[in-house]
């Protein structure tokens, strides 16, 4: 055998992390999926899922408006954004998801008409489907490794088991 052959790298694992930004429970797991980020950074492929709950009345606007900001190359800065301030969703609505767009200095413009023409609603619609295919019954909810965290009910002790999970990965 020949020290030629191509070194294999595995690919890192993914999180899902299925998330509705007009939900409280979401803004108070930001902390453990920034942690996340700091520990694992490009280690780990973390993944906004959308699973816009009918009890809000703005979500499923507000996912639209998540898969434009990752469009437009600042997917997690949005999502953080608007998560911040859920109460002023819950007030103000589509005004207010491209008023946070023009703050994070992006095409507010290119927002208020991707929320008009639809443009992200397939990709809402594969994800709630796929979500409720696998369970998914509320948010937050972490898909990494093939379990399903739901942290809907509660956090505790999530991130925990999150790191445990990603760290048997990385380990192979």
């Amino acid at each position: 055998m020949s020290d030629s052959s191509p070194v294999r790298t595995a690919a890192a694992p993914v999180l899902d992390v299925w998330c509705e930004l007009q939900c409280p429970d979401c803004r108070s797991a930001l902390d453990d999926v920034r942690a996340l980020r700091a520990r694992y950074g490009d280690r780990l492929e973390l993944r906004l899922r959308h699973f816009p709950l009918e009890k809000h009345k703005h979500s499923f606007a507000a996912a639209q408006a998540a898969e434009e900001a990752l469009e437009q190359g600042q997917g997690w800065a949005y999502v953080e954004a608007v998560l911040g301030r859920v109460e002023e969703l819950d007030r103000r609505g589509e005004a207010f998801l491209v008023e946070v767009a023009g703050e994070l200095g992006l095409d507010a413009e290119e927002f208020d008409t991707a929320l008009i023409d639809g443009r992200h609603i397939l990709i809402v619609d594969a994800d709630q489907a796929e979500g409720k295919a696998i369970g998914v019954t509320g948010t937050p909810t972490y898909v990494v490794g093939g379990e399903r965290l739901d942290g809907g009910k509660s956090q505790e002790g999530l991130r925990e088991r999150v790191e445990e999970i990603v760290d048997r990965l990385l380990a192979g």
